[in-house]
């Protein structure tokens, strides 16, 4: 027998109170939300949309999270424990493509490594901060910089953010989010949209494909004034002078000179978290090595 008042409580059943087992009805009969074929068909994709908009906000609201640090960044570099026993078995091996490509993904894990710091920066921050300062890390919840960044996170006694992908060779979530924030998509377009929804900075480590996606979308989006300008922060010189050239977009004429601001390069960590910290005026601790 329910304690509630007799005042209070719904007049009608929940969809929840209405749900029965359904599995042995006809199709015709099923509710339509327990109708997992007629929830598939093409012309429902559009309900599909809004589903997957749906899910990750009503539980990210629910937990009161308001603003993040995305952190994108290639899935292909190991961490430096990994890339070392990689480097080990290829010089036992004999080949040396095999040893050249080891050295190259060590060399590369540095940026997992400092996926990991930044992660552990903000994290550290937000557990110590106001509470108008908490920022939670964000990333698209698979390996290599993302997993670092959710790893970051969690060593640092904190929660973060995964917004993982359903691909054609399946790509599993890493094991470093918080289970309770670890989100699968199947479309792209919406999970590009949490992404954005509440980032307030945007830190991008070297990447192929799928990371530059990430940041032209970002970029677009803010120079054509659809969301708000927030810092967009590339970690490593030396991979951003050659993978692009805004100088050279902007001498052609095809961005504004004020375009070319909209990105900061940095090499570490610190100098990315330091950044963000003082584009946004954070409390003299935000920067627990300073």
């Amino acid at each position: 027998m329910s304690d509630q008042h007799p005042l209070h409580g719904a007049n009608f059943p929940s969809a929840r109170d209405d749900l029965r087992d359904e599995s042995n009805r006809p199709a015709a009969y099923k509710l339509a939300y327990t109708d997992q074929d007629f929830l598939l068909r093409d012309e429902l994709r559009g309900l599909r949309f809004q589903l997957e908009l749906q899910k990750p906000e009503v539980t990210l609201q629910e937990h009161g999270i308001e603003s993040t640090v995305v952190i994108f960044g290639s899935a292909r570099f190991p961490s430096p424990e990994a890339a070392q026993k990689d480097i080990e078995q290829a010089q036992a091996s004999g080949d040396p493509a095999r040893v050249r490509a080891a050295k190259r993904a060590h060399r590369n894990s540095l940026y997992y490594q400092e996926s990991q710091e930044l992660a552990r920066l903000i994290t550290e921050h937000s557990l110590e901060c106001p509470s108008e300062e908490q920022l939670y890390v964000m990333t698209g919840g698979g390996p290599g910089i993302m997993e670092g960044a959710n790893r970051g996170a969690k060593e640092a006694g904190g929660k973060s953010i995964g917004l993982n992908i359903v691909l054609p060779h399946e790509q599993e979530p890493n094991p470093y989010i918080s289970p309770e924030f670890c989100f699968r998509f199947h479309y792209f377009g919406i999970r590009k949209m949490h992404f954005m929804l509440r980032a307030k900075a945007i830190v991008v480590f070297p990447g192929g494909f799928g990371t530059m996606d990430e940041l032209y979308e970002a970029l677009t989006l803010i120079q054509t004034g659809k969301s708000r300008r927030v810092p967009i922060i590339l970690v490593g010189h030396d991979f951003w002078q050659k993978a692009i050239n805004l100088e050279f977009l902007r001498d052609e004429g095809v961005i504004s000179p004020e375009d070319v601001e909209l990105v900061r390069t940095v090499n570490t960590a610190e100098q990315a978290w330091q950044f963000i910290a003082d584009y946004y005026k954070l409390s003299p601790r935000a920067c627990p090595r300073c």
